[in-house]
């Protein structure tokens, strides 16, 4: 399997996977459509990106949502490693149809492509995400395992933020395995969810070998800094070289597992070269949860930038509140483990932040739409 096509192959993680698989050999196309959001107003000469992959694979500028570019895209390809997608979570609630073409109709039409048309792919892996579970797993004292279902404005606008269960509050917070109930939070995860269960439902009737992945938080040198709608690191780190305040939604206690750049390439590849992998789902993590609370105060010390931490109390319809990744079947099957954790991590990241130019703070827009449309409270 010498020529490999990765979607959205300009962006973060398709730039770093790109990169690396080129250093092993591989031969690499890359469909993209260079996104302003994450690229900038001028991609084709200002994105590091896009920049760093352009003279060294065959790119092809164009859409998922299009036929024809996924037609000239799929010519002699061994391989898809399909990232394209519309991300964010509080984007999705009210872009409602935009995340539902890019993601499912993209999808979609590389599968019915696929399955009326001769090709040479053989395996397809799909990038999806921890937004699927919605909240993560925890364990009840009297029902063992349960999967709450999401929080309820009231009970938030009170400044109950932690999850409760059939009245309980006394859970206890668990890694989340990929047998755990799948109930996204928010439109970003459903359309995630679809593009997972299509690829792992198709392409054992055509005879590709299927591999999806549940990524966690991705974070690393590279990512947007612009871009105001996801990426809590790069939002904060943003505020603070501006010497912006960082406002911190509900207690500053919910918590995510923040995975580095270098080990999801690593995964992904094991991914793409294991036939173990084939017809596998695998969390991507770290399997640690960090609360956003130290990580704006890891990044303050970082930077060295004192700016003020307010916890607002306010929350966005749609957020979950806990969720880190059970890394069991993933060490056994394909033998990943992380090996970057949060500390060495946010230490290269910020290293690099502050080899880049200051970006302008566009957070106040985001949450501006947010508010706008109800979703902020």
């Amino acid at each position: 399997m010498e020529n490999i096509l990765i979607t959205g192959g300009a962006g973060f993680i398709g730039s770093n996977l790109a990169l690396s698989l080129l250093n092993k050999g591989y031969k690499i196309t890359v469909l993209d459509n260079l996104s302003t959001q994450i690229h900038g107003i001028d991609p084709e000469n200002t994105s590091q990106l896009y920049k760093s992959i352009k003279d060294k694979v065959t790119f092809i500028k164009g859409s998922v949502t299009s036929r024809k570019d996924w037609i000239k895209s799929l010519e002699n390809q061994d391989v898809i490693v399909h990232l394209a997608a519309e991300t964010g979570t509080g984007q999705s609630m009210y872009c409602i149809e935009k995340y539902t073409e890019v993601n499912i109709k993209g999808t979609a039409i590389m599968l019915d492509i696929l399955a009326n048309s001769k090709h040479n792919v053989k395996k397809i892996v799909i990038a999806s995400s921890r937004s699927i579970y919605g909240e993560g797993k925890y364990i009840h004292q009297e029902l063992g395992a349960i999967y709450p279902n999401h929080r309820l404005e009231g009970e938030m606008l009170n400044g109950n933020f932690e999850i409760k269960y059939e009245g309980k509050s006394d859970l206890t917070l668990v890694a989340t395995d990929e047998e755990s109930k799948i109930h996204p939070s928010s439109v970003y995860g459903i359309t995630k969810q679809n593009q997972e269960q299509m690829v792992m439902t198709v392409c054992p009737t055509i005879d590709i070998a299927p591999v999806a992945f549940r990524y966690q938080n991705v974070y690393g040198p590279g990512q947007s800094l612009s871009n105001p709608y996801t990426g809590i690191l790069s939002i904060f780190s943003t505020q603070i070289r501006n010497g912006n305040k960082i406002q911190i939604f509900e207690d500053g206690k919910e918590s995510r597992d923040f995975v580095y750049i270098e080990d999801v390439v690593a995964a992904t590849i094991l991914g793409i070269e294991k036939e173990e992998a084939n017809g596998q789902v695998f969390n991507v993590g770290t399997g640690i949860a960090v609360d956003v609370l130290t990580v704006a105060k890891t990044l303050i010390n970082a930077y060295h930038i004192d700016v003020p931490i307010i916890i607002s109390g306010k929350f966005r319809l749609g957020d979950i509140r806990h969720n880190y990744a059970d890394l069991t079947k993933i060490n056994r099957v394909l033998g990943f483990e992380p090996k970057v954790f949060f500390e060495e991590g946010i230490s290269n990241f910020t290293k690099w932040v502050l080899s880049q130019k200051i970006e302008k703070d566009l957070l106040s827009v985001s949450l501006a739409e947010m508010k706008k449309k109800g979703l902020l409270k």
